[in-house]
C-alpha cells in the first residue's frame, strides 16, 4: 500500500524576517506591485492545481501572509479590514492565489485565539509556517478523551493544503449521539493524509484538496473551543494577544475574508475588459466595439456592481474592527446581516464578470483569454457554502421575524 500523502509544506526560509514594523499601507502597496508577476503566472497556477511555490516565495519575502500575525512573532497585525483590502488587490492578478492569501493568513489571526502554549509552538520553531483549514462542522466527529480529544474524519475544501505544515479541522464533540461542543482541531501535517480530489473547473490554482485522520488524538490545547470565539476575549489567546484584532467573533466573521477574492477578480476581468474593448474592432461590422451604446452600459453595470459589492463586505471588515475596539460584541442579527452581505457582494462579484462577459464576444472563448479564468472563478467562488445567499438570507429572515435560530458556535 502506498504511504498517505502528508504534502511537503510551507517552503523553508533562508531568513527569519520580522514585519511588525510594517503598516497598513505599505503593505497594500506590496500588494499592489506583485499584481504584474501574479498575473503572469495565473496559468501556471491553474496548471499546477495548487499555490505556486513561486508565489508562495513571493509571498513570504513580501510578508503578505503574515498581515495578521500577532506583533510578538514578528506579524504586521493590521487592522481586520486588511483581510479584505490585500486578498482583493491580489486578485486583480491571480484570483486563486488571492483566495489562498485570504485563507492562510486569516489562519495567523485566528491561531492567536489559541492557548499561548500552542501559538509559541507553531511561531517559534517557523514564523513563516502555513496553516490550511477545513471549517466544515459536520465533517469530523470527535470524543472527549483524558487530556484532549480523540477525532475521526474527512474534510472537504482545504485550500493552499499542500503548501502548509498545519491544518485547522472543524469538528464537532459528541457525548453518546448528542452534539455537546465544537472544536478547531490544529493538527500537524504529520496526522493527516491529503486526499487529491481538487480537479475543478474554477479555482484550480487553489488546491482545495481533501483531507483525513482517524481515530487521532488531539490535545486540549490545539482544540479551540469555538464558543470562546464569538467575540471579545474569553479565548486562551487572549493572555498573549489583546488588541481590538483579536476580539472579532471568528465565526461571526468568517465570510469577510473570503469575499474580497471575488471582488479582486471582477475588478481584474473589469479592467481587463476595457483595455481590450477600447482597441477592438467589429470583426463582422469593422465599428469600433466601444462605440456601441450597449457595451457602454453594460460596462457601468459592472462598475456599479463591483463598488456596491467591494462596500458591502469592507464595511463590515471595519465595522467590526471598531466595535471590538470598543469593547462591544456584535449581536447574533448583526451576525447575520453581514454574513448575509458577504453573499450578495460575491453574487455581485460574479454577475459584474457575467455582465462583461456577455458583451465581451468570442474571444472569451479562448483560454489564452484571461477573462475566461475570472469568470470561471468567480462563479466556482459562488459556490462555496458561505456565499449562497439563499442559505445566508433564510438565517437573516428566520431571526429578523422572530424565528429561532441556532449556531453556538456564532
Amino acid at each position: 500500500m502506498d504511504a498517505p500523502n502528508r504534502g511537503v509544506g510551507t517552503l523553508p526560509q533562508a531568513v527569519r524576517r520580522d514585519f511588525s514594523d510594517i503598516g497598513y499601507d505599505a503593505a497594500l502597496a506590496r500588494a499592489r506591485e506583485i499584481v504584474p508577476v501574479l498575473r503572469e503566472r495565473a496559468q501556471a497556477t491553474e496548471d499546477a492545481r495548487m499555490l505556486l511555490r513561486e508565489n508562495e516565495q513571493l509571498l513570504h519575502e513580501t510578508g503578505l501572509f503574515r498581515f495578521h500575525q500577532p506583533r510578538i512573532f514578528g506579524g504586521m497585525e493590521l487592522d481586520f479590514v486588511a483581510i479584505f483590502d490585500i486578498p482583493a488587490e491580489i486578485a486583480r492578478g491571480c484570483p486563486s492565489t488571492a483566495w489562498n492569501v485570504g485563507n492562510l493568513a486569516t489562519h495567523h489571526w485566528m491561531l492567536g485565539y489559541y492557548a499561548p502554549q500552542t501559538q509559541h509552538e507553531v511561531w517559534d520553531a517557523n514564523p513563516d509556517a502555513l496553516i490550511a483549514s477545513s471549517i466544515a462542522l459536520a465533517a469530523g466527529r470527535g470524543r472527549k478523551v483524558d487530556g484532549g480529544f480523540e477525532v475521526t474524519g474527512r474534510w472537504p475544501f482545504s485550500s493552499g493544503v499542500d503548501n502548509a505544515d498545519w491544518n485547522m479541522l472543524a469538528v464537532t464533540i459528541y457525548d453518546g449521539e448528542a452534539a455537546v461542543d465544537w472544536r478547531l482541531c490544529l493538527v500537524p501535517k504529520t496526522d493527516y493524509e491529503i486526499i487529491d480530489t481538487w480537479y475543478a473547473m474554477g479555482m484550480a490554482g487553489t488546491g482545495s484538496k481533501d483531507i483525513a485522520v482517524k481515530a487521532l488524538f488531539v490535545p486540549e490545547r490545539r482544540a479551540l473551543a469555538l464558543t470562546t470565539t464569538r467575540g471579545g476575549y474569553d479565548h486562551p489567546g487572549a493572555a498573549l494577544n489583546r488588541g481590538a484584532l483579536f476580539g472579532i467573533p471568528i465565526i461571526g466573521a468568517a465570510g469577510i475574508p473570503l469575499s474580497p477574492a471575488s471582488i479582486g477578480a471582477a475588478e481584474g476581468a473589469y479592467e481587463h475588459f476595457v483595455a481590450s474593448m477600447g482597441r477592438r474592432m467589429g470583426t463582422y461590422t469593422g465599428a469600433k466595439v466601444a462605440d456601441f451604446q450597449a457595451v457602454q452600459i453594460k460596462l457601468a453595470r459592472a462598475r456599479v456592481l463591483i463598488d456596491s459589492g467591494r462596500a458591502l463586505s469592507r464595511n463590515a471588515s471595519i465595522a467590526l474592527q471598531e466595535m471590538s475596539a470598543r469593547g462591544e460584541i456584535p449581536d447574533i442579527a448583526t451576525k447575520l446581516r453581514w454574513r448575509a452581505q458577504s453573499a450578495f457582494a460575491v453574487n455581485q462579484a460574479r454577475e459584474a464578470v457575467e455582465t462583461l462577459w456577455s458583451c465581451y464576444g468570442a474571444q472569451g472563448l479562448y483560454t489564452r483569454d484571461p477573462i475566461q479564468r475570472h469568470l470561471r472563478d468567480v462563479i466556482a467562488m459562488n459556490q462555496h457554502f458561505s456565499f449562497n445567499f439563499d442559505i445566508a438570507g433564510a438565517a437573516f429572515g428566520l431571526h429578523a421575524l422572530g424565528g429561532h435560530y441556532v449556531n453556538p458556535a456564532m
